[in-house]
């Protein structure tokens, strides 16, 4: 089983600063991967020409199963607040998505802990740094059938604020602690492998610099697992959009596992 996680940037390349959906399928063609974790994912929003652009993914992908669940509704960096379960599929939002080629089923949202203090950020004018919220975090499980049996598979995107992050990790990974099934985590979890790994007690099955893509020298984007062995090494792919590389790797039981770490 082929696994990648990809924090898209809403679509859009750093190279000519436009959002392309042939692009983003063209890259999702590339990847060729039977899970798909997806970040910054965007749905209805002006700046990706109202796409949804996880449906574009999932038809690139050839992926029956998906689900889009937004983080915030309106746009980001203006109007926008939380997401609720109840909000309407057609408002413009912004968040994350799990993809399959497999059947899915019992799929799961989980909606994290904000920080409660407004969230220091570099400006560019007069004012060096400015305060502002930090956007919702939130995700989404499902149970995937692959043909070695089912596996649980789960994708966020964890703030920037060093320590709230790790709190989110622990607390997400205390939500998944039931089960046991093989277990597939996988996302933009804005912190290195070492933290990443620690705070879940999980097994690093990808470790490659990730961000940013034209000179990557951080990992912020993870595949951790119970259960599930890396069948071959790791890759961390550039593309042609997004700030972030796509990572990627096959997965097998560990029992059937060559047990590769990169």
């Amino acid at each position: 089983m082929r696994v990648a996680t990809f924090n898209v940037l809403h679509g859009l390349s750093l190279a000519d600063g436009r959002v392309d959906v042939s692009r983003l399928a063209a890259a999702v063609r590339v990847l060729d991967v039977d899970v798909f974790a997806i970040q910054e994912v965007d749905r209805n929003q002006p700046r990706s020409l109202g796409f949804d652009l996880t449906a574009v993914a999932a038809e690139a992908m050839g992926a029956p199963a998906y689900r889009v669940v937004p983080a915030l509704i309106g746009t980001p960096g203006a109007t926008w607040q939380a997401a609720t379960d109840n909000d309407s599929a057609s408002s413009p939002s912004y968040g994350i998505a799990l993809l399959s080629r497999y059947s899915v089923s019992d799929w799961r949202i989980i909606r994290l802990p904000g920080s409660p203090l407004p969230a220091p950020i570099p400006s560019a004018g007069r004012i060096p740094v400015r305060l502002v919220r930090d956007e919702p975090r939130v995700a989404v499980g499902a149970s995937v059938h692959t043909p070695d049996g089912p596996v649980q598979v789960v994708t966020t995107h964890l703030t920037y604020l060093p320590a709230w992050n790790v709190y989110q990790l622990r607390r997400l990974r205390q939500t998944l602690a039931a089960g046991n099934d093989p277990l597939l985590l996988l996302g933009d979890l804005n912190m290195g492998p070492t933290v990443a790994v620690a705070a879940t007690g999980l097994r690093s099955l990808a470790t490659q610099p990730t961000f940013p893509s034209y000179a990557p020298r951080r990992q912020l984007d993870h595949i951790l697992a119970r259960g599930l062995g890396a069948h071959a090494p790791a890759e961390a792919i550039p593309l042609p959009l997004s700030d972030h590389q796509a990572l990627t790797v096959e997965v097998c039981l560990s029992r059937n596992s060559g047990r590769h770490r990169t």
